[in-house]
């Protein structure tokens, strides 16, 4: 097994002795019984590396929930039990991104690729799934080893974003080509949890994921960007609620879904940031992302970074704040706990997306196949559609309307968040604005996204955090990536002196990646 491997492993034995969080699942230690496997295993070890990719239930609250969730202001902590949301960065969970990425997902997918050609439909999927799992990884920390992950090596060596981003490029080019002029329609079967191995629906996520990241280096190589999202509205993108892609999850394995098994905690709310949005716009969303609060019945938010007195407060207490809606948690009021949906599907990416994001392309100048309002009124309408919402004056209504988002009455007594309507203004800033809120808005839960977009773009509005007890970020500021782990020093210095340098800046939460840019 390469070093690479035993090292993580190393890591993972520290992670899971010195965990405080509750009912994870066995971490798995032997990922050479898969990277050694053949032709054979090939679905099974995608069915993993896909499930991992996603952030199962084993790792969701240390890897996505207590970091992007809270960054992204979807939730806020209800709990003193934690202190990521007031930006104090916990050590031990760090190691964690990179167990997914480096044992979970890299073993099983070079093995696809080691044992198939680079032409065929697996080879395809592999790579897509490469991207997927790579830009939450490299968006969390920066620099990160890409290039040699996996391979036998003495040193893990890490690779600057720009370069790991211009192989995004490639290798979904490369995919998209592959499937596009391969014989097969169907590839992995059942095994593959988000599609069943439908080829025209993984052409559309490649595409939709490649538009993704053109708008995040927008800002940083617009000609490369403009490039890629064309060819990536040309190659055919999500359009329909048909298209989002879900993944399956189970019982079995420890593969529930992640955010229905923190739900169950009620450990936190959803944020005031939400709430002044939702309940400004009359959001008929908001019953399905939330619930209102146990005691009260009433819709109620905390704000992001409370101080441990404020969280304390009679009106922050769990059953006075929102929890995540019933498609993950279920009030038990004969057990006065929360029943996780555990088998509810993970949403990996939502067609409304797309709309959004070329809606802002069309604001760049780009060739998107429609204008920007019109993109953007279809994102607003597939998002509703998506969740269920079907009556068609009640999506107009809210597209058209003039409401802001109101404040929230939250126990820190936050004023309204922003003042921008929903319906498409005149003024290109404001239209930038309506994009990124509405997008971010759509995409929920997903706060690896909700995070990254935030830090690009600068949208939606988000409140700063109550307190904040990192040094580095002083009141007002906002987190920008996460630090390495400090275990990086005392195993891997060199390589870590170099990645930092790659970094461009002290290897901090205030020290902007690549792609954020003022």
């Amino acid at each position: 097994m390469n070093k690479q491997i035993k090292y993580i492993l190393s890591l993972m034995l520290m992670v899971s002795l010195g965990s405080c969080t509750k009912n994870f699942d066995e971490l798995n230690t032997d990922p050479a019984s898969l990277t050694e496997a053949g032709k054979r295993e090939m679905p099974f070890m995608f069915s993993r590396a896909q499930s991992a990719a996603a952030i199962n239930q084993s790792y969701y609250q240390t890897v996505q929930n207590l970091y992007a969730d809270l960054y992204a202001q979807y939730f806020a902590l209800s709990t003193t039990s934690f202190q990521t949301d007031r930006y104090v960065i916990n050590d031990g969970w760090l190691p964690r991104p990179g167990i997914i990425a480096y044992v979970q997902v890299v073993p099983q997918l070079r093995s696809i690729f080691e044992n198939t050609d680079s032409t065929s439909g697996e080879y395809a999927l592999a790579e897509i799934m490469w991207v997927y799992a790579f830009h939450h990884l490299t968006d969390y920390f920066g620099p990160v080893a890409y290039f040699d992950a996996g391979k036998a090596q003495d040193a893990i060596a890490y690779d600057p974003q720009d370069k790991i981003y211009d192989d995004f490029f490639k290798r979904l080019d490369h995919a998209v080509k592959n499937l596009k002029q391969g014989p097969a329609t169907n590839i992995f079967g059942t095994y593959d949890l988000i599609y069943k191995g439908d080829v025209q629906q993984w052409i559309r996520f490649a595409n939709t994921l490649r538009l993704r990241l053109a708008l995040r280096v927008s800002k940083v190589d617009p000609a490369r960007a403009k490039q890629e999202a064309e060819a990536a509205v040309t190659g055919g993108v999500m359009t329909e609620i048909s298209h989002s892609a879900r993944m399956e999850k189970s019982l079995e394995g420890g593969d529930g879904n992640g955010l229905a098994r923190v739900a169950s905690y009620n450990e936190f709310s959803m944020s005031s940031t939400m709430a002044s949005y939702l309940k400004g716009y009359n959001d008929p969303r908001m019953e399905i992302f939330f619930q209102p609060a146990v005691a009260s019945g009433a819709f109620r938010g905390v704000r992001n970074g409370s101080s441990p007195a404020a969280i304390n407060k009679p009106l922050n207490q769990p059953a006075e704040t929102s929890n995540a809606g019933e498609y993950w948690a279920i009030w038990n009021s004969d057990g006065k706990s929360w029943l996780p949906q555990l088998e509810a599907p993970k949403h990996v990416m939502l067609a409304a997306e797309a709309w959004f994001l070329r809606a802002e392309g069309a604001m760049n100048g780009w060739n998107m196949g429609g204008t920007a309002q019109s993109l953007y009124e279809k994102g607003i309408e597939t998002s509703m559609l998506d969740w269920g919402i079907k009556d068609q004056a009640i999506i107009n209504a809210y597209t058209q309307s003039t409401a802001v988002p109101v404040a929230p009455d939250d126990v820190e007594n936050s004023p309204a968040v922003a003042n921008i309507p929903v319906k498409f203004g005149t003024a290109a800033a404001i239209q930038r604005q309506q994009i990124g809120t509405q997008k971010w808005l759509a995409i929920y839960p997903d706060g690896m996204e909700g995070w990254a977009e935030y830090r690009r773009s600068g949208y939606p509005v988000m409140y700063p955090v109550a307190q904040s007890n990192n040094s580095d970020l002083p009141a007002g500021t906002f987190i920008k990536r996460l630090p390495y782990p400090t275990a990086e020093a005392t195993t891997n210095a060199v390589e870590l002196k170099k990645g930092i340098a790659l970094l461009g800046g002290p290897d901090n939460a205030a020290t902007r990646l690549w792609w954020d840019v003022e």
